[in-house]
């Protein structure tokens, strides 16, 4: 069926199946067909993008390049897809009818969960709020990595001679939109955003079949939560192999973990939730897997085995937690099972108190910072009247100065933001006297 009649309230809406010639449409419409679909070439595209290459030596939770242990940004980015995919496949199955109502491909899933992360900053989450500190005082945008993941593919990135970006699909740009609206000077629009006003037209492309509304695509809302369930289960593995994480203590510590984790929400009920989340992964964790976390990590067979078992049985819980909202006359594409959410929520809050709080990390973030306002400091001071930077600018950087609707500032984040860590360590040691290096050695390639 292509129409159906709803009614919210008083007012009667007639809402359209999101078929597949709207979905498909590009912008700038650049790049011949071939044996793939539009969403097969988009998730090409990203793949064998520049800005997915350097997602290697960006930080996810620990320096890029610490250890073979750790994930990098680019290894996260790998498994939500792969998350992402499986969710969209699954729900397809499930649920074809509401799935082709508003709109589900798996391919579009994929490739907005590999674009997820690529307008993360050197140093993670560090970077980005220390860029967005620098920026602000100059640009009302401010930098904010999912806006700057969205620039990149509708401006940034280069594959065509005459138009900006991948010109990606429209379905594929919706659905990469995890916070779909500017920064606001208040409330939650003030601490994430999808789009900076220089977006605007390719915000506007996206989101024609979304107006009105807020929330997320359906193919949105799986990426974000492919992203959760990557993040809550495998940066706690990493750690868990490492020997970092203090078990004892997470699972004595309760009114600690939950008050941390409810933000200073006074709600008994949300409480109550938390409570029952902390409960239910302290009985499965202790109960089928107290040997795994009672011992130190060798990495013995038997160790490995039981841990990708637990990470398993964690995600396919995750998995199966989502459905279609079945409810058409609602903007909200999907339902979770709330049990499942407060899991996730008890697993990521694990996460920030016994390994993003310590002091260790903590001291090596503060160095991090300090080589992101260097740079910017040095790249904001003393450019060249004729182009607009300074004459020591690596030359593959120098193409982003003229984008259109670039500010000085928001020009100095986009070069930060295009640099691997190694890049930006080196590139900060020279600049500021550390390491001369060699003329024969470009930084940035």
């Amino acid at each position: 069926m292509d129409f159906v009649l709803t009614r919210r309230g008083d007012c009667c809406l007639t809402k359209k199946l999101w078929d597949i010639d709207n979905r498909s449409t590009r912008r700038h419409e650049r790049g011949g067909g071939d044996q793939r679909s539009e969403f097969e070439r988009d998730r090409d595209r990203l793949l064998y993008s520049s800005a997915f290459h350097r997602l290697a030596g960006i930080t996810q939770i620990v320096r890029a390049g610490e250890a073979n242990v750790f994930h990098t940004r680019q290894q996260h980015t790998i498994k939500v897809a792969q998350v992402g995919r499986r969710l969209a496949q699954k729900l397809q199955k499930e649920q074809p009818t509401e799935a082709a109502y508003r709109g589900l491909d798996p391919e579009v899933v994929e490739a907005a969960c590999i674009a997820h992360d690529l307008g993360h900053p050197p140093f993670g989450h560090v970077g980005e709020h220390t860029l967005h500190e620098l920026v602000i005082k100059n640009d009302d945008d401010g930098f904010e990595g999912n806006a700057q993941s969205f620039r990149i593919i509708t401006k940034l990135a280069i594959r065509f001679p005459d138009v900006d970006g991948i010109d990606m699909t429209r379905a594929t740009l919706a659905a990469c939109l995890k916070y779909p609206w500017y920064r606001a000077k208040t409330g939650k629009a003030s601490k994430k955003w999808s789009v900076y006003k220089s977006e605007k037209e390719d915000f506007e492309f996206a989101r024609s079949r979304h107006q009105g509304h807020n929330e997320k695509t359906l193919e949105a809302e799986l990426m974000d939560w492919a992203d959760d369930v990557a993040y809550s289960v495998h940066d706690l593995e990493d750690f868990h192999r490492c020997n970092a994480l203090p078990w004892q203590k997470v699972f004595v510590e309760k009114d600690k973990i939950i008050a941390h984790a409810l933000g200073g929400q006074s709600s008994v009920k949300a409480k109550e939730r938390f409570n029952a989340a902390y409960d239910r992964l302290k009985g499965f964790l202790e109960g089928t897997y107290s040997e795994l976390l009672s011992e130190p990590y060798e990495g013995t067979r038997e160790q490995r085995e039981q841990l990708r078992r637990m990470t398993s049985t964690l995600i396919g819980n995750f998995i199966n937690a989502v459905r279609i909202n079945t409810d058409r006359a609602s903007d909200v594409a999907i339902t979770f099972t709330q049990d499942r959410v407060d899991e996730v929520q008890i697993l990521k809050q694990i996460t920030r108190d016994y390994i993003i709080g310590s002091p260790i990390l903590a001291a090596q973030q503060y160095g991090q910072m300090k080589i992101i306002r260097d740079l910017f400091e040095a790249l904001t001071s003393n450019p060249e009247s004729s182009t607009g930077y300074p004459s020591f600018l690596p030359v593959r950087l120098r193409y982003l100065r003229p984008m259109a609707g670039t500010s000085p500032a928001r020009f100095v984040a986009d070069c930060i933001a295009s640099l691997s860590e190694s890049e930006a360590i080196a590139l900060h040691s020279r600049l500021t006297g550390h390491v001369t290096g060699s003329v024969l050695d470009p930084i940035v390639r």
